[in-house]
């Protein structure tokens, strides 16, 4: 089931609330104030409908209970996406997925050490880097983003009106229109050298990454989010 449109079902009413006495919070200094918090939570779309209910629902009961906490409250939630047969403990994959600070600081002292780089072309999304024949690619930050985008959604032709909506948003200073996502497709070839054909282009649809036998794809257990 896609969570983007996942089908809302009636909710059950909100429980009462019953007020408590203020906390004191010790973890934040003198000098700031707290502006709201994360709240990771680890459970999957299959533990969620083997409970009679789904991620989508989930999220609307939270909000829902917040609002009646503390009305006027703000909220925003994303859903955490591993590859499938990852394993690890569910709230482990959410923290890493959301870029919890104290979360990668643990997966970087543990991760084990990065394999000796073979030939051909290495898209290595856990560090953010593109190795060509071992030697470091010079992408730009859009330039790999661009890149990532394709490569997580292997074998699926994207077409360019996707792209802009996925990669700038719309407070960006500058934002390309179909036209000028040609440009940096053609600027993304080039620094790929030999392997530019990775990135296809589908005439009059989008563009496409293939992978070959010269292509390998080295990720963490966690890659970008998606969002509800």
């Amino acid at each position: 089931m896609s969570l983007a449109a996942i089908e809302r079902a009636p909710l059950s009413p909100a429980l009462p609330i019953q007020p408590s006495p203020p906390r004191r919070l010790h973890a934040v200094p003198t000098g700031t104030e707290a502006r709201g918090f994360a709240l990771y939570v680890g459970v999957d779309q299959a533990k969620a409908l083997d409970a009679g209910t789904d991620l989508g629902q989930v999220v609307e009961q939270l909000k829902q209970l917040l609002a009646q906490l503390v009305p006027g409250s703000e909220t925003y939630a994303a859903v955490a996406l591993a590859p499938a047969g990852a394993g690890g403990r569910d709230v482990d994959v959410v923290r890493l997925a959301l870029q919890d600070p104290a979360a990668l600081a643990k997966h970087r002292q543990v991760e084990e050490p990065a394999p000796k780089p073979r030939g051909g072309v290495v898209v290595d999304i856990s560090r953010k880097r593109v190795l060509l024949d071992g030697s470091t690619a010079s992408l730009t930050y859009k330039e790999f983003e661009l890149l990532q985008y394709l490569v997580l959604r292997e074998g699926r032709t994207i077409d360019r009106a996707e792209i802009i909506t996925a990669l700038w948003a719309a407070g960006d200073d500058e934002i390309p229109n179909e036209r000028t996502i040609d440009v940096h497709v053609r600027r993304l070839r080039s620094k790929l050298g030999d392997f530019e054909d990775i990135v296809r282009t589908v005439r009059g649809v989008g563009y496409r990454f293939d992978r070959h036998a010269d292509v390998s794809i080295r990720q963490a257990s966690t890659p970008s989010p998606d969002f509800f």
